[in-house]
């Protein structure tokens, strides 16, 4: 399945790490992660932000689920959270970790059916909420 991952890439970094983590256990259980942070995505050149924008729109397009890492604030995942919630009707997994301070307001508050956020301790409990989430909004 092609999964769209997101997290903060110039906004709060503090939590990057988690970020990839996240890319990482997507692709290890065999999906697709759309994402600058995947090894088989990097850019030999550096992108303006217009080739950014269409390329992430083009992945989102693409995407059957969206993943995003939202412990550190970010004006572009934000942005694409609502673009898959409310344009694309997609499934969206927001995860942020428990130490994580400052959770987006806007996202832990937001009602819509498809949005589904979760806190997690350790990559052990990133990876089952992860898992979990792919096998039961893969199957609708």
């Amino acid at each position: 399945m092609i999964i769209y991952c997101a997290g903060p890439i110039k906004g709060n970094t503090e939590y990057r790490d988690n970020y990839s983590k996240v890319v990482e256990i997507v692709e290890s259980l065999g999906h697709t992660a759309l994402s600058e942070m995947s090894k088989k995505f990097i850019s030999s050149i550096p992108l303006s932000p217009k080739q950014v924008y269409a390329r992430d729109m083009k992945w989102l397009e693409g995407s059957k689920l969206m993943i995003a890492e939202i412990s550190g604030s970010s004006l572009g995942v934000g942005y694409e959270i609502a673009y898959a919630l409310y344009v694309k009707k997609l499934n969206v997994l927001a995860v942020h970790s428990s130490d994580a301070p400052n959770v987006s307001s806007m996202i832990l508050g937001c009602n819509n059916p498809k949005l589904f956020i979760s806190k997690y301790n350790d990559t052990e409990d990133l990876t089952k909420i992860i898992s979990d989430f792919i096998l039961k909004s893969g199957s609708n």
